[in-house]
């Protein structure tokens, strides 16, 4: 069961900040994404670009964190099982947020553990098994194991400079304001030798792995902190932390990486103030395959609280989000999002709420967490979806081989629609969960589907094939309805 994330004593002076911001428009639809709900030329208008992958096609990514924090070294990953990949494959899920730890990869300075490597390699080839793209991510939690039970970066590389530290048991977030803490980001920002340590880290995991079907892409670090400075709010304290140590942090590890691997996707993240709708200082990083990599968190929420659609939060934080892929040309992926308690009374508003804003801007999510239990589990012990949670289980086109003109889905009716100019050769690939009724597929133009009838109580994968017609391109629609 993953840990608590109670973030309120820390964040809520960033919520007050957000009360003075006016709110964007509600949503009405859930349309946007390229292959999820709809909207030409990419998740957000024609100024972010959606993913793709190595065929051209444009992607839709729909899944989930794997994450053990709770085993180290001989016992890494167990939690993790092949039965995570299958079960999530099973609901329709095509993607995965990997999280490693780097105290685990190198607990001594210069020693990489290969038995480390090799279970990440296993849940890789669980995740080629059942066709999950996967996403690495270096995880850290309060910097790391030096500071009690965190995970991420190795006791050895933790500089305090004898500054104090305290536990909070009830909101373990605030650690990350602890000065020995601050002190410890600032060295790994700012000493050289931690910083060549950081890049040979992630050059010896991208070197192991470049090759992996599986792979999509690397999350560089999660959730950065930074230290504040006297007298300095957090919302600029983000966006200084971003522009002067993150953007430089990413460079450098993205200038190693491309040393093994030319190929994939390098996810780079804001500090968690943008969850609150802080826009990030983040600046340009020099590589063609950047995506940008926010959580899409509530401090009420992560403390336990139910959804407000009156606070404004939501819209907030979309106007803030997309200002950086935007101004960047870079698509957008949420490596985390979703609600600590999902059963109270207004969330399955939020889920709607969530699922339709996320639609218009970004490729794809991953909400946390895929594990058998309570809090944020997507499943309870028997494998069973915990309230809400079968709302993320939709259909959509995970893959489209050709131009997207548009496409939508309609909750209430649970109807999905794709029209798109298709890829001569190309295959289009729709991912419908498991429904009581089944699903019908039905299609017109140039476009035929291996599918036309979904069987009740079945995850079906649809592939859709050009055919040949003169006169040059053609759109091709195609209505997904239960029954």
């Amino acid at each position: 069961m993953p840990k608590r994330r109670l973030r309120k004593a820390a964040f809520l002076a960033v919520a007050a900040v957000l009360a003075l911001v006016v709110p964007g428009p509600a949503a009405e639809a859930r349309t946007g994404s390229p292959a999820g709900r709809g909207g030409p030329a990419g998740p957000a208008g024609p100024d972010i670009p959606p993913l793709t992958d190595d065929q051209g096609r444009t992607l839709t990514l729909r899944g989930w964190n794997l994450a053990d924090k709770d085993h180290r070294g001989d016992e890494a990953l167990a939690d993790i099982t092949e039965r995570s990949l299958r079960d999530m494959a099973a609901q329709g899920f095509n993607f995965a947020r990997l999280a490693v730890f780097w105290d685990d990869l190198e607990p001594r300075p210069g020693h990489y553990s290969e038995r480390y490597l090799d279970k990440i390699e296993r849940v890789l080839d669980w995740a080629a098994k059942h066709r999950i793209h996967v996403v690495i991510d270096a995880h850290q939690d309060v910097y790391g194991p030096a500071f009690g039970s965190h995970r991420g970066i190795p006791a050895w590389a933790t500089r305090t400079d004898g500054l104090p530290y305290r536990t909070h048991p009830d909101d373990w977030f605030a650690e990350y304001f602890e000065p020995a803490v601050q002190a410890a980001f600032q060295h790994l920002y700012e000493d050289e030798d931690l910083r060549r340590a950081q890049a040979r880290m992630w050059q010896v995991l991208a070197a192991r792995v470049a090759h992996h079907p599986a792979v999509y892409g690397y999350d560089l670090i999660n959730e950065p902190m930074g230290r504040l400075l006297e007298g300095e709010s957090i919302p600029d304290a983000a966006r200084r932390i971003e522009a002067t140590q993150l953007t430089p942090m990413y460079q450098r590890m993205a200038d190693a990486i491309r040393r093994v691997d030319r190929r994939h996707r390098l996810f780079v993240e804001p500090t968690p103030a943008a969850g609150e709708g802080v826009p990030t200082g983040l600046g340009r990083i020099r590589d063609p395959a950047v995506v940008y990599a926010p959580h899409f968190y509530n401090a009420a929420m992560e403390a336990g609280r139910d959804y407000d659609p009156a606070s404004g939060w939501l819209p907030a934080y979309e106007a803030a989000v997309v200002a950086y892929p935007r101004a960047q040309r870079v698509p957008v992926v949420i490596g985390e999002w979703g609600p600590l308690n999902s059963s109270l009374p207004n969330m399955a508003r939020f889920y709607e709420d969530a699922l339709t804003s996320m639609s218009r801007y970004a490729s794809g999510w991953a909400s946390w967490q895929w594990c058998y239990g309570g809090g944020y589990c997507a499943v309870d012990e028997r494998g069973r979806f915990r309230p809400n949670k079968p709302r993320t289980a939709e259909p959509y086109a995970g893959a489209v081989a050709g131009t997207v003109r548009g496409a939508s889905y309609e909750a209430g009716s649970s109807v999905y629609r794709l029209t798109y100019v298709p890829a001569r050769g190309g295959v289009t690939e729709l991912s419908l969960p498991p429904a009581a009724r089944g699903w019908r597929v039905t299609v017109n133009g140039p476009v035929r589907a291996d599918t036309a009838r979904v069987r009740p109580g079945e995850r079906a994968l649809v592939r859709l094939r050009p055919t040949v017609r003169a006169g040059g391109p053609a759109e091709a629609g195609v209505t997904v309805t239960p029954g």
